[in-house]
Formats: C-alpha cells, sequence, structure tokens
C-alpha cells in the first residue's frame, strides 16, 4: 500500500508541474529528444544494442531449444521460419 500511496502522490506531483510547465516547456523537450534521437551516435549506438539483444535472444532460445522435448523444439522452429523476413526475434517490424 505504500508504495502505491508513493506512486500515486508522484504522479501527481509530475501531473501538477506538467501543467505548469505548459505546452511550451513540452515542445522543448519534445524537439530536445528529436535531436538526440537523430544523432548517428545515439542511433549506432541504439541499433547495436538491438542486434546484441537479437543475438542474446536466439541463443537463448537455442539454449531452451536443446532443453525441450522433440516435439515442442519443432513446433517452435515451425513456427520461426513461418514468420515473414520483415520480423525480428520478437515478432515485431524490423524498422
Amino acid at each position: 500500500m505504500r508504495y502505491r500511496l508513493t506512486f500515486l502522490i508522484g504522479a501527481a506531483v509530475g501531473y501538477v508541474l506538467g501543467t505548469r510547465a505548459g505546452r511550451e516547456r513540452y515542445e522543448q523537450l519534445r524537439k530536445g529528444a528529436q535531436r538526440i534521437a537523430q544523432n548517428p551516435a545515439v542511433r549506432n549506438t541504439a541499433e547495436s544494442a538491438a542486434q546484441n539483444g537479437r543475438a542474446m535472444a536466439s541463443r537463448g532460445l537455442a539454449k531452451v531449444g536443446e532443453r525441450l522435448p522433440g516435439s515442442v523444439s519443432e513446433r517452435v522452429r515451425s513456427l520461426r521460419e513461418q514468420r515473414s523476413a520483415t520480423e525480428d526475434d520478437w515478432g515485431t517490424s524490423n524498422t
């Protein structure tokens, strides 16, 4: 209960401070975030982290597949083969 109350108080304080800052400050923050997201160094780091995450997930899936009974392992393999080429290991589009 204490954590829920702390969360609600934090949300209320954030709402009040956010409404006082107004639309102008929101636009400033949004533009700053876009500028950071479009930075080549940030984009390269994010892409390499995504690739490393996909590789680790694939390795984890392979390890789990080794321990599963044959029928389950074959089912997972067939599901992976059915997915389209534009989807990543999580079933989302690879943008």
